[in-house]
């Protein structure tokens, strides 16, 4: 489904001429029908001859009311023109024509109305050659110019041919799978409850689907949906939807907030965008200006920074950066307008070109600069690259969305990218990661590990959990790395450590000795060697706990080391002991290696916690049966 929308001069004609097409009046407010002037958005739909339904906005065209205008034509896909043959081109009519111009509304064509009051052709000549002067080197500058009148239906069949034939042009709005509802009506009817209208973006939405009020984080649900008054199972995108609402009270909606599904977007109070301003204003635009911003249904008062040029003068472009007084939601690619609020004015617009910048700019930091440049006009490749560089290692799915592209354009740029080795995929392709930032970071993991093997050249390896935190990642990203580092044999993991591949520790011929006499001790009493407490007495706690880390031996209690081939051999007792009688007891070992309580209870203890045995009462049971290594 297509959405249309109305523009021009007060009193030309606009919501007349739609209520000739479509039967509809879209004045429905009574202070509108009284003074026969569109105050609030007006909708309304029409059936072309060829049987597709398109909406229609229509907008309210005094100037006391171009705020009204600016929140109903950010969703629509062509512009109806609309200028009084009587009366011309008229001040509204040049603000309306900016702002359409601005906003880039792809496609539209001219309606010259009220021609039953023109008795003189020329003068209809005269108006349509001033108005082509004025369409000139803008968006309609080649739109197809309609004489109609709303009164006699003259010209109405060739103004809906027309329409149908530019849209018929124009691709329906992309399926994104990530909706958006920007809000331009909210109210309640008796049974229903809450209500809002707005023209659907970016993905479907369906009843019974939970969804979020932006940027409050209000949840609710959908109760029904409504497209031209026609209940629907499912909106689509493009279409002028009604979402009644449950779980959410009227007075907690306003007009500018978003319907999304939960999770899916994140609102911003910082946006840098590429701003043109129009060439006909009276002024430059300074930094620290305040203006008013305008962003799909959201009106918004921003203070401006100025990047790159000391000012922005009338008829120029620049980067921007808006910083809202309260928090919008935003896309990259997304439309928007500034007026001055005071005296009231249109004077520019553009594009957002990063909705999230992670600080405020330098005004001249032209590494800055040359990233804004690239989201603006780079190719896909770049556009991806940039978002992959400023949010970091991220699912494929999080940075398409942030990118603006569509999942087919994006999916193929980061692919590209992947083969000619600038984008990494990681875990199994859950996360991508610029190759530029995976080489940084892991240099930065060898490094340390390097640093940790020096500082401590009697450690097998450093704890992963350690040197994750030095390093200030996120688990999912740093175990990603690791395990691409283990594959190519840079890193090696023992259990919780990680050290550099090949790297043993290396004794000094006192620190062997010292070892030698230790393990002289254990030789003499095996089954009640010394504690852990007199071994690190008599050799010192580093020389300990290396022997522990490299196998020479094993802590089977808090104070019991054994050395391995006594601990096998009091292991592979237990199984045999426990397969020939079912069962062992503490006295039983005790006394079999004619050892203390103390070195048969940790024994016994170390076996259940290695999954070998398993205790019932005061006996050891296998855990597996078949256990015999």
């Amino acid at each position: 489904m297509q959405v249309i929308g109305t523009a021009g001069h007060v009193d030309h004609g606009k919501s007349t001429l739609i209520k000739a097409l479509t039967g509809i009046n879209p004045d429905r407010l009574k202070a509108e029908q009284d003074r026969e002037m569109s105050i609030e958005l007006g909708f309304a739909w029409l059936t072309l001859p060829n049987g597709e339904e398109i909406g229609i906005v229509d907008v309210p065209g005094h100037r006391d009311f171009i705020e009204n205008m600016l929140a109903g034509v950010g969703g629509i896909d062509a512009v109806l023109f609309v200028v009084a043959a009587d009366e011309g081109v008229m001040p509204q009519t040049r603000e309306h024509l900016a702002i359409i111009d601005l906003l880039q509304i792809p496609i539209g064509l001219v309606a010259l109305t009220k021609i039953d009051l023109v008795d003189d052709p020329d003068w209809l000549d005269l108006v349509e050659s001033d108005l082509k002067s004025t369409l000139a080197n803008t968006v309609l500058a080649d739109a197809p110019i309609i004489r109609v009148s709303a009164r006699t239906g003259e010209g109405l069949p060739t103004l809906i041919d027309a329409l149908q034939s530019i849209l018929a042009e124009q691709p329906h709005r992309t399926d994104l799978g990530r909706p958006r509802l920007p809000v331009d009506r909210v109210f309640t009817l008796p049974g229903f409850g809450t209500i809002v209208t707005g023209t659907l973006m970016d993905g479907q939405l369906a009843v019974g689907d939970s969804v979020e009020v932006l940027p409050a984080h209000i949840e609710g649900r959908i109760r029904s949906l409504q497209t031209h008054k026609q209940s629907e199972e499912k909106a689509l995108p493009g279409g002028r939807t009604a979402v009644n609402l449950s779980g959410v009270s009227v007075d907690k909606i306003n007009r500018g907030d978003v319907i999304a599904h939960p999770d899916t977007y994140q609102p911003t109070t910082m946006m840098d965008v590429w701003c043109s301003l129009i060439k006909d204003t009276d002024q430059s635009l300074k930094h620290n200006s305040e203006v008013k911003l305008f962003l799909g249904a959201a009106e918004v008062m921003a203070r401006v920074r100025v990047l790159g040029v000391e000012e922005l003068q009338p008829g120029k472009d620049a980067f921007l950066q808006l910083m809202l007084e309260s928090p919008v939601v935003a896309l990259r690619q997304d439309r928007f307008i500034i007026r001055r609020p005071s005296p009231a004015a249109t004077i520019g617009g553009g594009q957002v070109v990063d909705p999230h910048p992670k600080r405020r700019h330098k005004r001249f930091n032209h590494e800055r600069l040359k990233t804004l440049e690239n989201l603006l006009i780079g190719t896909p490749e770049e556009i991806i690259l940039e978002t992959v560089l400023k949010l970091g290692p991220n699912p494929l799915t999080e940075i398409i969305q942030a990118s603006g592209l569509t999942d087919e354009v994006a999916k193929k740029a980061a692919e590209n990218l992947r083969v000619s080795g600038k984008l990494i995929a990681l875990s199994d392709n859950r996360l991508v990661i610029a190759a530029d930032a995976a080489q940084r970071i892991n240099s930065a993991i060898l490094e340390n590990l390097q640093s940790f093997h020096k500082q401590n050249p009697l450690r097998s390896g450093m704890p992963g959990e350690q040197l994750k935190s030095q390093l200030k990642l996120k688990s999912t990203l740093f175990n990603a790395l690791i395990d691409q580092l283990t594959a190519s044999e840079q890193v090696e993991q023992l259990e919780a450590k990680l050290r550099i591949k090949g790297h043993r520790v290396v004794f000094t011929e006192k620190q062997q000795a010292s070892i030698n006499r230790l393990l002289q001790e254990y030789a003499k009493q095996p089954y009640s060697p010394p504690s852990y407490k007199q071994s690190v007495d008599s050799i010192g706690e580093d020389l300990v706990t290396a022997l522990i880390e490299t196998g020479g031996l094993i802590q089977v209690g808090e104070d019991v080391l054994l050395q391995p081939d006594i601990y096998d051999e009091m292991r592979n007792s237990v199984i045999n002991h426990i397969q020939t009688q079912g069962e062992i007891t503490l006295g039983e070992l005790r006394d079999k290696f004619q050892t203390s309580r103390k070195y048969a209870v940790a024994v016994l203890e170390y076996l259940d916690q290695t999954g070998v045995t398993i205790r019932r009462g005061d006996k050891r049971m296998l855990r597996r049966l078949n256990t015999l290594d």
